[in-house]
């Protein structure tokens, strides 16, 4: 596996509607499954920096819950749905490898 990629979890530990945070340095995603498909997304709300992740979700809508303010964050993108967040959050890439085992890539934008 390329540089930067870090492993998650065997796919059948996350199943659809789940989510499991991953701590890699000083860096933290929530890596969600939405009906099957695998989104990551930072675990700090745009709005004063808390945890994003360990709040509720809606797989439904796609729709991460901030647990401080309430704020909707769309998982797939990052983009603030509703107030008091304004500012997206960071998303990074998702592969399941053909071992079964979830990836996400934690390397900077830039870096990508």
């Amino acid at each position: 596996m390329t540089p930067g990629w870090t492993d998650v979890c065997p796919v059948e530990e996350l199943p659809p509607g789940e989510v499991k945070i991953v701590h890699a340095g000083l860096v933290s995603v929530g890596v969600y499954n939405l009906g099957g498909e695998h989104y990551a997304l930072e675990d700090r709300c745009s709005h004063d920096d808390g945890p994003l992740c360990e709040g509720e979700f809606d797989p439904e809508e796609g729709v991460a819950i901030c647990p401080r303010h309430g704020a909707n964050i769309d998982i797939r993108t990052g983009e603030a749905l509703t107030l008091p967040a304004v500012f997206p959050v960071e998303t990074f890439p998702v592969h399941v490898d053909e071992d079964g085992m979830i990836r996400v890539d934690l390397r900077p934008k830039e870096l990508r």
